[in-house]
């Protein structure tokens, strides 16, 4: 426990501490601030998919691929996954997050390889600057495997999160089929490409901040996965995109999903799609839940550009890697885009 208590969560910093100020270790320098006054107030698609099993698909798989090339992110309703299970989940979040220290404490790690974890900021044991934030990251597929890792506190986590975990995967499948499409790829291209697949996701909570233009809840990067699901709180701001040059706050629309491609649909696509750059930013008032599900390639899958978007005129971006080398990349860069490393020369 010497690590745990020499790094309070930041929520218990904040708790019993009542600070009026940030604390140094999470202070960016001046050139690398929130700047929050500096957004642009545009929006991102808002893609209905009730359509995409019907003679409809078509129309939703072009909307799909403009997104994908024109934002890197969109918005998802009639995503047929139940009000119930993403209300339980959550519920769930804000109740884990309420647990007394001691008690969330169980699950505290710093490393980053362990597939179930409480921790904060993003790499506590790499990073100059602490981010505002703490988190509880679970692997959730295939379920049977990590399942038994989870909290049993509160008594229906396991439950609720299991529930949640099938009906995101069942999601990111049609949506990766539909990107498939969306290239001109077989709809089952990207599915394949995945190897066994992987899926984890962060319960991430950002506790009010006192002086919110000082520090962020998580800096600007890009996921490396292949897709991400976000469920975000529904009444409180914090997730900025970034389109041509400028910060773009996501209003939250309740009972929706933000999805964003990842690094290696970036890759796959041989750079028609963009994964976009993305950031948390906190405020004075309020806590915030965020709730991203990463489905990824297994670690053991090979990445590159699909031939069939390989020509003379565009020749390959990337070249062929494993995923566990992009991931492991990925996590000693500390958010940082590693993109450029698996470039072709």
């Amino acid at each position: 426990m010497g690590t745990i208590s020499k790094r309070l969560l930041v929520s218990d910093l904040v708790t019993s501490d009542k600070i009026k100020q940030v604390p140094s270790n999470y202070i960016r320098p001046i050139s690398d601030r929130p700047n929050l006054q500096n957004v642009v107030h545009d929006s991102i698609p808002l893609i209905d998919l009730h359509d995409l099993y019907s003679p409809g698909r078509s129309h939703v798989i072009d909307q799909i691929g403009r997104a994908c090339s024109q934002y890197g992110f969109f918005q998802v309703k009639n995503h047929r996954v139940p009000e119930s299970i993403i209300s339980n989940m959550l519920q769930i979040a804000r109740e884990f997050f309420k647990l007394p220290e001691e008690e969330r404490l169980k699950c505290y790690s710093d490393d980053p390889t362990k597939t179930t974890r409480l921790s904060t900021s993003f790499n506590i044991r790499s990073e100059k600057v602490a981010n505002w934030r703490d988190y509880l990251r679970l692997h959730c597929y295939p379920l049977q495997d990590y399942v038994h890792e989870w909290p049993t506190n509160p008594m229906s986590f396991r439950d609720h999160v299991a529930e949640y975990c099938m009906s995101t995967r069942g999601l990111a499948l049609q949506l990766l089929e539909a990107i498939s499409e969306s290239l001109g790829l077989d709809k089952d291209y990207i599915n394949k490409q995945l190897g066994k697949h992987g899926q984890h996701m962060c319960m991430n909570y950002y506790p009010p901040c006192p002086q919110p233009d000082l520090t962020y809840g998580l800096p600007g990067h890009t996921d490396p996965n292949a897709i991400t699901i976000l469920l975000q709180d529904d009444h409180v701001r914090g997730l900025q995109v970034l389109k041509n040059g400028h910060w773009v706050p996501v209003d939250p629309v309740p009972n929706t999903f933000i999805i964003n491609i990842g690094d290696q649909i970036q890759v796959m696509s041989n750079d028609k799609y963009k994964s976009a750059m993305h950031r948390a930013v906190v405020n004075c008032d309020k806590e915030r839940i965020s709730i991203p599900t990463f489905y990824c390639p297994s670690l053991d899958a090979t990445m590159g550009p699909a031939p069939e978007l390989v020509t003379n005129d565009e020749p390959a971006v990337y070249n062929k890697f494993a995923y566990a080398d992009y991931y492991d990349t990925f996590w000693e860069r500390g958010l940082e885009k590693c993109l450029d490393v698996f470039k072709a020369a």
